[in-house]
């Protein structure tokens, strides 16, 4: 009888090791589900991403404004005749200001 439950006590721990350790183990199970879990979120975002551009090509196939709105904000075109305001807040004009010249040691002229 000691042989059988020592037997069985060693079978016992080797399907532990082998349950919580190794290939298939059930740590490995949890993280490949919360790695499917991962994905399926980047492939709803992705096909998000895919219907909103969907809706602008479609947008842009149909409608001429949509392409006369894309050419004015990406390309910055204007119709004929028409005047073209830009607004510089007080941080921009800041930035935009030519730097002041820094003057630069001239060459000795040894000749």
């Amino acid at each position: 009888m000691r042989y059988v439950t020592a037997i069985l006590a060693l079978a016992f721990i080797i399907l532990q090791v082998r349950l919580w350790q190794g290939d298939g183990s059930l740590l490995e199970v949890i993280a490949l589900y919360r790695q499917a879990a991962e994905q399926k979120q980047v492939i709803a975002d992705y096909n998000a991403r895919n219907q909103q551009l969907l809706a602008e090509v479609q947008d842009l196939k149909h409608r001429l404004g949509a392409v006369e709105e894309r050419a004015r904000i990406d390309l910055g075109m204007m119709r004929e005749g028409e005047v073209f305001y830009q607004i510089i807040s007080p941080e921009d004009a800041k930035l935009l200001a030519p730097k002041p010249a820094v003057p630069q040691p001239e060459a000795a002229d040894n000749g």
